[in-house]
């Protein structure tokens, strides 16, 4: 059994929210920040993830927040990711890894292993099939799982993403094609090769959630059935502008995907505070931890309700 298939078992029970810890010192109440940073961090994570462990498919944790913290940062994310997986909980590392061959298996070994274990890992996929292939081998043997950058919800991603291929493999002559179909067309033929129990290959995608207007819409949709054997995870909801209606349109029959959110879910508790009128910055802020994650914890039911009904309605 793959991760992948427990992670669609967990949005069928739990719904689709993937809860994204790309904590930094500022997302933490004023008056919970204390000489380390690292150690606020650790500990508005854990309050976060308590909030949130009954209504979130997954975690996923950006590393770049935490080696931006020196080797305090790292051992509050090792810590993190052994919170997570202590509770039972899936988590996605969010590394976004690419190299070729024997650096590829390092940073496997270091990544589905040891102090940085997590279940999942983010891959670029630009230097080719073989800078996949050894992350591959922990699927096979212990069931992990990685998502691999297709079509990012980022501003630049039609710099590359989008350029225009004359014949790519996998698709019909005459069907239109890019970078990113590609990528996905290889995904595609690794999971039909070995797939989860259901129907979903250990390896899946990152598909953007942007907002879209119609011609998006359909390309979306197309891009859904055409990988119809791909777990994606949906980066892009809430401070990037995506809404649960540019999501769903990324699931396939109420699964098939999670949708991450972390500014919106981090910082809900300065939301809260200004819609009430109350001080969210400076030593006179009245939030503290457990404010804070109530308030994670009612944006992330909101969320996960949101894109539900999104998902009904298509």
């Amino acid at each position: 059994m793959y991760n992948m298939d427990k992670l669609y078992e967990a949005v069928a029970e739990r719904g689709h929210v993937c809860v994204g810890l790309d904590t930094a010192i500022e997302y933490v109440p004023p008056r919970e920040r204390g000489s380390s940073d690292a150690g606020a961090v650790l500990t508005y994570n854990k309050a976060l993830i308590e909030a949130t462990i009954d209504v979130a498919a997954c975690y996923k944790v950006q590393i770049a927040c935490y080696e931006a913290m020196g080797l305090e940062g790292l051992r509050a994310y090792a810590e993190t990711l052994r919170y997570i997986r202590r509770r039972g909980v899936l988590v996605i590392a969010d590394i976004k890894r690419g190299d070729i061959s024997d650096t590829a298996r390092r940073y496997a070994l270091a990544h589905f292993g040891g102090d940085f274990e997590a279940d999942f890992v983010t891959l670029s996929p630009y230097m080719g099939m073989d800078s996949i292939e050894p992350w591959f081998e922990y699927a096979e043997t212990a069931g992990k799982g990685a998502f691999v950058l297709m079509k990012t919800s980022n501003r630049g991603m039609r710099d590359f993403e989008y350029l225009e291929l004359r014949n790519a493999p996998g698709l019909p002559a005459g069907v239109p094609s890019r970078l990113y179909d590609a990528v996905g067309n290889q995904l595609s033929a690794l999971a039909r090769a070995r797939p989860g129990i259901h129907g979903y290959g250990a390896f899946g995608a990152v598909a953007g959630a942007e907002p879209k207007s119609g011609a998006e819409r359909e390309e979306a949709a197309a891009i859904r059935s055409r990988y119809a054997n791909l777990f994606f995870l949906i980066p892009g909801y809430g401070a990037q502008g995506g809404a649960a209606e540019d999501a769903a349109l990324l699931l396939r029959d109420g699964n098939g995907g999670v949708v991450n959110a972390s500014r919106s879910i981090l910082r809900a508790w300065t939301v809260e505070l200004k819609a009430a009128g109350r001080t969210h910055e400076g030593p006179d802020c009245e939030a503290d931890n457990h404010f804070a994650a109530e308030a994670a914890r009612r944006a992330a039911i909101a969320m996960r309700d949101a894109i539900q009904a999104a998902a009904r309605d298509l």
